[in-house]
């Protein structure tokens, strides 16, 4: 096994040990000890991919194993997120986190569910679809949103305030590209759907 597929089973394995931390109370500082270790778990998903391009370790099993390990990572701390309302709803209240917090992770599974069965279509005739960068910005800008909202849980005073705002921001925006990339990958690819009749 190569270092690219080993560092995407270390993402793999890094999501039991943050829900680990994130459910744990007597942990000080768990939210922000939750947010670095996404960080680091995201990160070897630019990583893997980025040392298998530069030394060509691309591989089959990478193939398969890369967008699961990085949509089961992304999905899980949205669904944690889900049952900490505060950590969405901020300032304004836990029925608006639950709305954001429910519609966004929704639209994201539904995308990543759509993109993932289109990808299944592609493969069975032979088709790699490859990331494109609307995608990838929507990753970056997912994670980044990610780490930002774990970390501004824990703030209080005005840079709580400040810090939140942006979060959500972020989160508005990854939903927005979520929605935008999974329109782009349907309609580029629609004879794909075509060819299925």
């Amino acid at each position: 096994m190569n270092l690219p597929n080993k560092l995407s089973l270390l993402r793999i394995i890094m999501i039991p040990l943050m829900l680990v931390v994130f459910y744990i109370p007597q942990i000080p500082y768990r939210f922000i000890f939750t947010a670095v270790i996404f960080a680091v778990a995201a990160f070897t998903d630019f990583l893997d991919g980025y040392i298998a391009r530069k030394y060509p370790l691309v591989t089959d099993f990478g193939k398969f194993i890369d967008p699961i390990a990085d949509k089961i990572l992304v999905l899980s701390a949205f669904v944690i997120m889900l049952t900490e309302p505060v950590i969405l709803a901020g300032p304004l209240g836990d029925t608006f986190g639950a709305i954001i917090g429910g519609v966004g992770v929704t639209i994201i599974v539904a995308r990543e569910m759509t993109v993932s069965v289109l990808r299944m279509i592609a493969a069975e005739k032979g088709i790699v679809l490859a990331a494109e960068k609307i995608g990838k910005l929507k990753t970056a800008i997912t994670d980044l949103a990610i780490v930002f909202l774990f970390v501004t849980a824990k703030l209080v005073g005005t840079v709580y305030v400040v810090f939140y705002y942006v979060s959500l921001a972020l989160y508005v925006i990854s939903v927005a590209l979520t929605i935008y990339s999974g329109i782009f990958y349907l309609v580029k690819n629609k004879e794909l759907f075509n060819q299925c009749k």
